[in-house]
């Protein structure tokens, strides 16, 4: 455990003055960096979430994280992970968990590090929020799959002119609503939707600039028509999306899955690049832990 608790320690140490040139106060201090310690460790502004991937999460583990992050041990929020895919952000852990704010590139956002598997803020998809900011300007911008709306945030305060935020969860478009609120946003300009992606996509006629497509690897939610699973559904998915663009509109796409691989045949004629080297974070020691396609329309 020494060995994990000094890891750690100079982990933390590098990056708080990384985070701190950045304008990044929550960031993964630790990533399996140790394959006897197979944790992961994300810092949220003076509390811990540790996440373990595979055997038991002593309590050894918790005092060292609280040792070497100089943290009380309250602080350190613990989870088990092993085994989790598909619509695991949407699990409830069973405690209610504390709320609380965080920033991020000068943005706020609540996060719940005890109620769900995920916190409410994907860190490793903090660059590709800035990236859609920094196209935002003067768009009209759609959020697919949007969880508690971090991208719509970016793309808001970024200048989109309007913005669509569409999931088929209440308590996250809640959360969404609550996110918007804090960071100043006109409610009229920034509409809320509860649906199902691909009911949304039947009848939606178009009118978007910018969409950013970030789907589960897998739901059977019994809230929508049938099931969706990345592999097989992302092309026509990704065809829909592209019919809904202006000219020079583009898409991000990106998805988890580790195995995935892009339907290039299915989607040959369209203009894309791979972005994941970009996309993904410098704090992250796993880069594959998304992939990521910028598509757009000529």
């Amino acid at each position: 455990m020494e060995m994990f608790e000094n890891r750690l320690r100079k982990n933390a140490r590098h990056l708080a003055k990384w985070g701190r040139r950045r304008g990044i106060s929550c960031y993964r201090i630790y990533d399996r960096d140790i394959p006897e310690f197979p944790f992961i460790v994300d810092y949220y502004e003076g509390k811990v979430h540790l996440q373990v991937l595979s055997g038991e999460l002593s309590d050894e583990a918790v005092k060292a994280v609280s040792t070497a992050l100089e943290l009380p041990p309250e602080a350190v929020r613990t989870k088990r992970r092993e085994g989790q895919k598909g619509d695991s952000q949407y699990e409830k852990t069973g405690k209610p968990g504390e709320d609380f704010v965080v920033t991020e590139n000068g943005y706020k956002f609540i996060v719940n590090l005890d109620a769900y598997l995920d916190t409410g803020l994907f860190l490793d998809h903090r660059n590709m929020r800035k990236m859609v900011g920094e196209k935002a300007q003067g768009k009209r911008f759609l959020n697919l799959f949007a969880y508690t709306g971090s991208f719509t945030v970016y793309a808001a305060k970024g200048g989109a002119s309007t913005s669509t935020t569409v999931d088929l969860s209440n308590t996250y478009l809640d959360w969404a609503k609550r996110n918007f609120e804090l960071n100043d946003m006109d409610i009229n300009k920034n509409i809320i939707l509860r649906e199902d992606v691909n009911v949304f996509l039947d009848k939606e006629r178009g009118g978007y600039d910018l969409i950013v497509l970030d789907p589960p690897t897998f739901s059977n939610s019994k809230k929508m028509i049938g099931t969706f699973d990345v592999q097989r559904d992302h092309a026509d998915m990704i065809k829909r999306c592209m019919s809904l663009l202006s000219e020079g509109g583009a898409l991000f796409f990106s998805n988890n899955l580790k195995s995935f691989r892009l339907d290039q045949d299915a989607l040959s004629g369209l203009d894309f690049s791979e972005i994941s080297g970009q996309s993904v974070p410098e704090d992250f020691r796993n880069k594959k832990i998304h992939r990521s396609w910028l598509f757009v329309k000529p």
